[in-house]
């Protein structure tokens, strides 16, 4: 069985689903998804788009409870340092320019009986 075959884990699946919601909830606000789960050497965009004049890099958190903190709270000052480097990376390896650049989280709070809860955090740093 190939990795591309193989099931996802518990964890992993929440987070596809957890993507698959914010694109969604992206969508329905205007925004234009350009890029879904864009990789390179080092790391991977969960999702690009574009808002306007605004180039937008979101970072899809989501969890199950809230134990460890709201989604939000996952993207730490690493995680940010992280993300800027890899829209440095995708704009140089892509032809879309925009007089804006924007990084938004989105965070998506599964409950165990009941629709996901969706929050999107504009211009999170």
């Amino acid at each position: 069985m190939s990795t591309d075959e193989r099931p996802l884990g518990r964890r992993a699946a929440l987070g596809a689903y957890g993507e698959r919601v914010a694109v969604r909830a992206l969508t329905d606000s205007g925004l234009h998804v350009l890029d879904r789960n864009w990789r390179c050497r080092d790391g991977e965009l969960d999702v690009v788009a574009r808002d306007g004049d605004a180039l937008v890099f979101c970072e899809v958190k989501t969890r199950s409870g809230t134990g460890f903190g709201t989604p939000a709270e996952a993207v730490t000052p690493a995680k940010r340092r992280r993300l800027r480097h890899l829209a440095r990376a995708w704009l140089d390896a892509h032809d879309h320019h925009a007089p804006d650049l924007r990084f938004d989280v989105v965070g998506v709070q599964v409950p165990a009986a009941g629709p996901a809860q969706v929050t999107h955090l504009r211009n999170a740093f």
